[in-house]
């Protein structure tokens, strides 16, 4: 298969990379010029160099499937309205178009569960029809992109899945998230400061997040202009303290978990944990993270 991707040097894009290109497929891959992936792969893409609102369309086609994962303002960093706007739903929507022109006939657009916003803390598990109260320009840009493109698939009766992305951590992410974080200072024997840890999660590591949208590339019940929406996650709700505890044991830390040492962020969601089809809980449940802790929620069905 021939698989066009762009936000490849980004966290979630560089393992796609490495999971697609490890399966024998062809793939190539749009990037700023001078950019590298953020984890090491065994062999390179073809590489397009260019921006998304400008690179020459003319590399899409042939292409079998096209993944769109590049975005602007995920945590930390910041991000204005304007830019989070034009990059996250403009610019992508175009992107839409050109590979319509350019006969792709499938799509896989990168969504997220910040799309849910406030709505997650009223739901036990939010199902992918939930309704979306975004917050800020990250969110609100990603769900007006994901909703604009949704439109386009019927419009045009394109085949498209849109992958809502829970809480995925690993190898490659931005230092100052959590879990990279948490990393340096236990590999430091530091101590580690942090909230009460209540927030409640679906955390997923990124290799599944790539292999569930490489798995979207060729699921056969997406139909044209019947376009499809999935959460990505392991279908297992955890607080980021148990999170915390799992992984500092695993990695024989000396230093102490300092819990309440910080206040939760003003406005944060304290739950968002997604309700997850059967094939990709299997999907996600197919590697062996040493963090499994059974889910808080155990037995506790979709509603509020």
């Amino acid at each position: 298969m021939r698989i066009f991707v762009t936000g490849g040097t980004g966290f979630i894009g560089s393992h796609f990379l490495r999971v697609a290109l490890e399966a024998g497929h062809d793939v190539v891959a749009l990037r700023r010029p001078g950019s590298h992936p953020r984890v090491q792969i065994a062999e390179e893409p073809r590489w397009v160099d260019g921006e998304l609102e400008s690179f020459d369309a003319s590399a899409l086609q042939g292409s079998d499937a096209l993944i769109v994962l590049s975005a602007v303002g995920v945590s930390p960093q910041e991000v204005t309205w304007a830019d989070a706007i034009r990059t996250n739903s403009t610019a992508c929507l175009n992107l839409l178009e050109r590979a319509r022109l350019h006969g792709v006939a499938r799509i896989v657009v990168a969504g997220s569960c910040q799309e849910y916003g406030a709505a997650g803390e009223t739901m036990c598990q939010i199902p992918s029809s939930g309704r979306c109260e975004p917050r800020g320009p990250y969110a609100i840009s990603k769900h007006l992109f994901t909703s604009g493109a949704l439109g386009f698939a019927r419009t045009f009766s394109m085949e498209l899945v849109c992958l809502r992305i829970f809480h995925a951590f690993g190898e490659g992410q931005h230092p100052s998230n959590f879990w990279p974080s948490l990393r340096a200072a236990a590999h430091a024997d530091k101590n580690f400061p942090m909230t009460e840890g209540g927030q409640v999660r679906d955390f997923v590591p990124v290799e599944s997040v790539a292999r569930t949208f490489l798995d979207a590339c060729s699921w056969r019940d997406i139909k044209p202009g019947q376009p499809l929406v999935e959460n990505v996650g392991t279908g297992r709700a955890a607080t980021l303290r148990d999170f915390a505890e799992s992984w500092w044991r695993h990695w024989g830390a000396k230093g102490r978990l300092l819990i309440g040492a910080l206040p939760y962020r003003p406005g944060e969601v304290m739950r968002y944990v997604p309700e997850v089809s059967a094939r990709i809980r299997a999907i996600c449940e197919a590697g062996e993270p040493p963090f499994r802790s059974p889910s808080i929620d155990a037995g506790i069905g979709t509603q509020p």
